[in-house]
């Protein structure tokens, strides 16, 4: 794969692209403090599947530019409806964590180009996340070598066989200049109009959840309230075992239930 670029709304993000030409476009988000290589292990799987997969770094994250002067939800989904568009075609979002309000800002603001979303435990609204791992998440979100301590914690069953060499690329992304200061603004975004919008929601939508994702008090209760909210139809698939990272820590089973739902759509 080779790494292109799209000017955007101030700066430039990276993405690549894997699978047929002519395969339905799945453009894959990723959260904060992460790059688009969190969906290493997924994006081949949906390749061979016959979907046109794209996945893309966030503003002030991996191959993307940092010198951005809003880091919000919001400018992260507007970068999302210009690659659409460049690319010319509607997709499936699959947003996570950070990107999953992205995915429904998107989803509203152009519904003509998103078919679907996939929504991995996603962050759609405020003060949900666990008080002291927000606290924690907030302090740490200031050193490269903080915030691999902490991302280690995210995988709390089992990890993937790369971890100790991806954790470490992950540290030399966030040392690149102004990666952490963009780290730092996400951490302090506000998601109240992304929460105003989930009920906007018209598209189909499946809502993945690790059952041990320590980022949530309750992630049951936060899946469930995410899709009894959404406007269109949606259903819940709850992971055992896995944490906040279903796509790295349980991959074979969360592509099962991503292909599935991506079939029905």
């Amino acid at each position: 794969m080779t790494t292109q670029h799209l000017d955007v709304n101030g700066g430039r993000i990276a993405y690549d692209e894997q699978g047929p030409a002519d395969g339905r476009l799945v453009l894959c988000l990723h959260g904060l403090g992460d790059t688009r290589r969190i969906h290493r292990f997924l994006a081949p799987r949906l390749a061979a599947a016959g979907y046109r997969v794209v996945t893309s770094d966030m503003r002030g994250c991996g191959e993307s530019s940092a010198e951005f002067t809003d880091y919000s939800p919001d400018a992260v989904g507007a970068d999302t409806v210009a690659l659409l568009r460049h690319l010319g075609r509607p997709a499936i979002l699959i947003g996570h964590s950070y990107t999953g309000a992205s995915a429904v800002w998107a989803a509203t603001e152009a519904p003509d180009l998103v078919h679907g979303l996939v929504l991995l435990d996603s962050f759609v609204r405020d003060a949900k996340m666990n008080p002291v791992v927000a606290l924690l998440a907030k302090l740490i979100s200031r050193s490269a070598a903080l915030w691999a301590m902490y991302y280690k914690t995210l995988y709390p069953v089992r990890k993937p066989a790369d971890f100790a060499a991806y954790v470490a690329e992950l540290k030399a992304s966030l040392r690149q200049p102004g990666h952490l200061a963009a780290l730092t603004a996400m951490m302090g975004g506000s998601r109240a109009d992304s929460a105003a919008r989930v009920s906007r929601v018209a598209c189909p939508a499946l809502v993945v959840m690790g059952a041990k994702d320590s980022d949530f008090p309750d992630p049951a209760a936060e899946a469930r309230w995410i899709a009894d909210t959404l406007g269109g139809p949606a259903r819940v698939e709850m992971i055992d075992g896995a944490g906040h990272y279903p796509m790295a820590d349980s991959v074979d089973t969360t592509a099962d239930v991503i292909t599935a739902f991506l079939k029905e759509v």
